[in-house]
């Protein structure tokens, strides 16, 4: 919304500068001591300029140069000055185009490296979430495997301790204190050796 506005501001600015340099037109000869040094920057300009044309067409530039009358040469000082007087607008409405788009391109850049920070940030913080998702995986995986080896001693245990209390129900295995031995003896060593009792 700003960028509309503001063009349009610098082309005011450069349409506004038009009537003013005419004015300056106008104005410049009405000054003593103003007409004075503008006649005298139109004969330096007019002597300058004759002489790049005398040499652009290869005509001895070592002649006398006649100097411009006082009308003329306060007609020439003060388009000079109109001139000079547009054209520093335009400069500087363009200078100011050119700092404004850089200090905007400077903030889409400062802006690009937050984002990317952030980024990067994110980064490290999802690193570190996967370090402790791997860690949790191989704690879960060492689990199951004391997990199998409990189960697989388990089934050892109880293949063979199953025998040993179906034999002590039998009728000459019923008495209490032989139930209670044979129970007691077919408890599974096998859980112990593995580190869980």
């Amino acid at each position: 919304m700003i960028i509309p506005v503001i063009k349009l501001g610098t082309l005011a600015l450069r349409t506004i500068s038009k009537p003013i340099a005419n004015r300056l037109k106008k104005d410049a000869g009405l000054h003593p001591k103003f007409r004075d040094f503008i006649i005298n920057i139109a004969q330096a300009n007019h002597r300058f300029s004759t002489i790049m044309q005398r040499r652009i067409y290869g005509y001895s530039s070592d002649l006398l140069i006649r100097p411009l009358n006082e009308e003329r040469a306060v007609q020439a000082a003060a388009d000079i000055l109109g001139e000079l007087f547009v054209f520093s607008v335009a400069g500087l409405a363009l200078v100011y185009e050119v700092q404004r788009s850089s200090r905007a391109e400077a903030r889409k850049e400062e802006k690009r490296k937050q984002e990317m920070e952030a980024i990067q940030q994110k980064n490290q913080e999802l690193a570190k979430e996967v370090e402790t998702l791997k860690n949790k995986v191989e704690a879960v995986g060492n689990l199951q495997r004391k997990l199998e080896e409990v189960e697989q001693a388990a089934k050892r245990c109880s293949s063979r301790n199953l025998f040993k209390l179906w034999n002590a129900q039998t009728p000459a295995y019923r008495s209490e204190s032989r139930l209670k031995q044979a129970t007691q003896e077919s408890s599974c060593t096998d859980l112990d050796t593995i580190g869980y009792n």
